[in-house]
């Protein structure tokens, strides 16, 4: 899945980390652009998850990866944007499994949790694995309907009900 459009973001805390791993994607063959911060003065994480969650799900961008010190908080403010399933993870195995069956959108993980080549590990094991779609799709139906506020689609989804 290469010649894919990779955003990066990250607060001053995962900004040490951020250029290796950006270096480490585009060496994968894969257009990186960098959203911040640029510096290590203190910020705030939000500013960053929400600047890469509306580039992905405006479709500017195919994937997104956000860093801050546990990749949580970075996580939770990308995940406040409508169409983005950002995962949050530690390991290869996670990150796989966030894209085989979430369709993660954006992949979040911690400098303070994570060193470089076990995040490099990770982002390899992301960018590699691909939706399965079957019965994952219902779930990804039912969190579109979540980021809509449809109680009615979500309810019919719910209930397997095929005409929407």
């Amino acid at each position: 899945m290469k010649n894919l459009k990779i955003a990066f973001g990250s607060d001053h805390v995962g900004y040490e980390l951020k250029p290796v791993i950006m270096e480490y994607v585009k060496s994968l063959g894969y257009e990186i652009y960098d959203f911040g911060t640029y510096s290590n003065k203190r910020t705030d994480y939000p500013i960053y998850g929400k600047k890469v969650g509306e580039e992905v799900a405006a479709g500017n961008y195919d994937l997104g990866i956000v860093i801050c010190g546990t990749g949580v908080g970075i996580s939770i403010a990308a995940n406040k944007v409508p169409g983005i399933r950002a995962a949050c993870v530690s390991d290869p195995y996670s990150a796989e499994l966030s894209r085989r069956h979430n369709n993660s959108n954006i992949l979040a993980f911690g400098s303070r949790v994570v060193g470089s080549e076990l995040a490099k590990m990770i982002v390899k094991s992301w960018l590699a694995a691909e939706f399965e779609g079957g019965r994952h799709q219902r779930r990804i139906d039912e969190l579109a309907a979540e980021d809509a506020h449809d109680s009615k689609k979500f309810d019919k989804i719910k209930n397997n009900i095929t005409e929407i």
